[in-house]
């Protein structure tokens, strides 16, 4: 009997047997960690507790919500326990701590207000964010929409813990009486303070909410309030211009009045009352956190009425911007800062001591920006510095957000003396990034990534942040890596140059020196997918919806692939060089190249059960299949077996062995990503992982027998909403990683 058909013998055998699911025994356990990339996406919003010094907290846009217990020191994830199914709870619109309870923290959440995405909820812990109450909101939020640096919308009453506010984009103002367990509207806050109105600009689109009309803040006076009895003063911005934006409440929200005299030709972005009765007021053009036409920074006097504009650098037409925010010394209430936001030749950060009647700028000023932390981050201009704070309990300590992490400062009293401020990155621990692509070697470093916006990274200690981005090219987005089975050394990326140059770069070294092509195949495309022999010499690169090219001169020169349609994806056989596969899932055809990606021939695809579902044109119809970034729907070339393929269809798990029939393996009912780790000991088949629904359960799993049966190998602590990739590493078994939708890139192992 040929070894071939042993193979496909064997493939059948497996398929027609039921795989086991373990149930019965306990799942795998694994230890979880994150591979050190720091930041990568936009801290929203801060909030030092004003009474327990060190503790901290920090709201993402679509990557959940930290806790840190001291300064300086890590950041804690709090939100890994969200399901797929939960993944709109992953962006963090507001934050608030109960100021008289460190242990009880909230977190009103939603990322999409469009009319697909579910509604918010309210999350809220008394143990630290250990453990969570899930409050149901009857709307929707938009913590990764327009506005989503403003704030906060979320404030718990400073004198009675039970009170909680809550501002919304297009369903005015909320109460809570009983800790947020329940919520009601507050028809005291008049319906033309907050409903949209033709000045605030264009009118949102059925994508979401750009932020304008939506209540952005609310603050409220402890001077209006004693113990046991909530603060009868209340302030409340709303994003709008040319009409009143500021509203005060003196009976504890039972009517409202526009702030008399307050600024009308900018919207509020954030506001601090200080504890002499100022309140300070930072105003922009637009919501943010995009490019600014205008902006200026307010103090109102409280007591008397009046207002003075105290803007430290007032924007012009030729350089123009707004200011995201402004912030209060708690122990000093003169004494402020405030940054700019969306400024054209770079942000600021200004400094005031006497309550804006004079400030210094801090980076013109010499400030000094250690990068070390977060390496690539010095090739990063700062940007959207939407909250700043100063620590209630140290001074000389002030953080600020950006849109990948933040920076914090332990002497910025220097600037007072003349000196210069130092910085370094304040994110440890805060993983905001999406992954596209992972790529583990056969051999040399453990892993290589693909991320949206900044980049990717080639990973030489999982534990330690990469000395910077991989180039040149210089990528914002990488939209896919791969490399050579049986040369290592040869890698390839394809993504969105940031500062000119070709949209793909190789490394024949394992990723320690990278150079660009002379030629790429469509100068237009930065996107699509790559496929590289296994012995590095062909390279074929398929731009998103273009004609998948091939070039056996590293670039040198290209040629369309013959026999395959556009925007077919290809993937390289593990063992022969000369062999190519690729598939179109909804045409049902397969496809083979023998000539090194020159020419392709074509057959059936012939599933068992027939062609798949072609998905809805619609991007909002859940009956889609997955997310397109995702590792469904694509045709994988199994690790160290010639021919051999396995088919992970969003609706299951299919493989075919040399050329034979595509046979289902039960047991999947639906996959969101699929990839191959180093065989177990004793075995002769890579290990297999797969996220998705088997057997009824949703999770990450693992195969070691060919997908005979599979075990759980996450749990419900360790969840991160949405998964687009998974991969083992060839070099290690039982190393698995898992690239997520906002919550960066982690690696498990198993527990000894």
């Amino acid at each position: 009997m040929t070894r071939r058909l042993m193979r496909t013998l064997a493939a059948l055998l497996a398929a027609c047997s039921t795989p086991l699911l373990a149930q019965d025994s306990a799942d795998l356990r694994y230890d979880w960690k994150s591979v050190a990339i720091v930041g990568g996406g936009f801290v929203s919003g801060l909030a030092f507790h004003p009474r327990e010094p060190g503790l901290m907290l920090a709201r993402t846009d679509m990557g959940g919500a930290y806790r840190r217990d001291r300064i300086p020191g890590p950041w804690l994830p709090l939100l890994d326990g969200l399901s797929l199914a939960e993944v709109n709870l992953m962006g963090v619109e507001s934050l608030a701590f109960d100021p008289n309870d460190p242990d009880a923290l909230f977190l009103a959440c939603g990322t999409y207000s469009s009319p697909a995405s579910p509604n918010g909820a309210l999350l809220r812990s008394f143990d630290r964010g250990r453990s969570w109450q899930r409050t149901p909101l009857p709307f929707k939020l938009g913590a990764n929409e327009g506005g989503r640096g403003n704030g906060e919308r979320l404030a718990v009453d400073p004198h009675d813990g039970r009170v909680l506010y809550l501002g919304t984009r297009h369903d005015g103002l909320w109460r809570s009486r009983d800790r947020g367990a329940s919520f009601q509207r507050m028809d005291g806050f008049p319906e033309s303070a907050w409903r949209r109105h033709a000045s605030d600009g264009s009118p949102p689109g059925s994508g979401g909410s750009d932020g304008r009309g939506s209540v952005v803040f609310v603050l409220m006076d402890p001077r209006s309030g004693r113990p046991g009895q909530a603060s009868r003063t209340l302030y409340v911005g709303v994003s709008a211009v040319g009409r009143p934006s500021l509203w005060r409440s003196d009976d504890g929200g039972a009517s409202w009045a526009p702030v008399l005299r307050a600024p009308l030709q900018h919207r509020p972005m954030r506001a601090a009352l200080a504890a002499d009765g100022m309140l300070y007021l930072a105003m922009a053009s637009d919501p943010g956190p995009h490019r600014m036409k205008g902006g200026s920074v307010w103090a109102l006097d409280t007591a008397t009425g009046r207002w003075a504009d105290i803007t430290p650098e007032a924007p012009t037409e030729a350089r123009p911007f707004g200011y995201g925010t402004v912030a209060v010394d708690p122990r000093q209430p003169r004494r402020l800062l405030a940054s700019t936001a969306g400024r054209v030749g770079g942000e600021e950060l200004f400094l005031s001591n006497d309550g804006g009647a004079r400030w210094q700028p801090l980076f013109a000023g010499g400030a000094r920006l250690d990068a070390r932390e977060a390496p690539y981050v010095a090739d990063t201009p700062l940007h959207w510095l939407y909250d700043v704070r100063i620590n209630p309990a140290n001074p000389d300590h002030a953080i600020f957000t950006t849109g990948y992490g933040g920076w914090e400062t332990f002497d910025l009293g220097a600037a007072e003396r003349g000196e210069p401020t130092h910085w370094q990155v304040m994110s440890r621990g805060i993983e905001e990034t999406v992954a596209l692509a992972l790529h583990s070697p056969t051999r040399g470093v453990p892993l290589v990534t693909a991320l949206g916006d900044y980049s990717g990274f080639v990973h030489v200690d999982l534990d330690r942040p990469a000395p910077g981005n991989p180039q040149p090219p210089f990528f914002g987005n990488t939209h896919d890596v791969t490399g050579a089975e049986l040369a290592p050394e040869v890698l390839l990326r394809i993504g969105h140059p940031r500062a000119g140059g070709k949209q793909l770069g190789y490394s024949l070294d394992g990723g320690s020196t990278w150079q660009e092509p002379a030629r790429v195949p469509d100068a237009a495309s930065s996107d699509g997918a790559l496929a590289v022999s296994a012995d590095g010499r062909a390279w074929v690169w398929t731009p998103k919806g273009g004609l998948p090219h091939v070039s056996h001169d590293r670039g040198g020169s290209w040629t369309v692939s013959r026999g395959l349609p556009p925007g077919t994806r290809v993937v390289a056989d593990r063992v022969q060089p000369r062999r190519f596969h690729a598939m179109d899932l909804h045409g049902d055809r397969r496809f083979a190249s023998e000539d090194a990606g020159l020419s392709f021939s074509s057959r059936a695809l012939g599933l068992p059960d027939g062609p798949a579902q072609r998905p809805a044109a619609a991007v909002d119809n859940p009956s889609r299949r997955g997310d397109e970034r995702g590792g469904q729907d694509r045709l994988y070339a199994t690790p160290g077996r010639e021919g051999e393929l396995y088919l992970a269809a969003f609706h299951g798990l299919y493989r075919a062995a040399d050329g034979a029939p595509f046979v289902r393996l039960p047991g999947a009912t639906e996959i969101h990503a699929f990839g191959f780790g180093r065989a177990a000991p004793g075995q002769d088949t890579p290990a297999l992982y797969l996220v998705g629904t088997v057997q009824g359960r949703y999770g990450l799993f693992r195969s070691i027998d060919a997908a005979a049966s599979w075990q759980r190998i996450n749990d419900d602590a360790h969840q991160w909403g949405l998964i687009l990739h998974v991969s083992g590493d060839p070099k290690v078994f039982g190393r698995v990683y898992v690239g997520t939708h906002g919550r960066g890139v982690l690696y498990g192992e198993p527990m000894r």
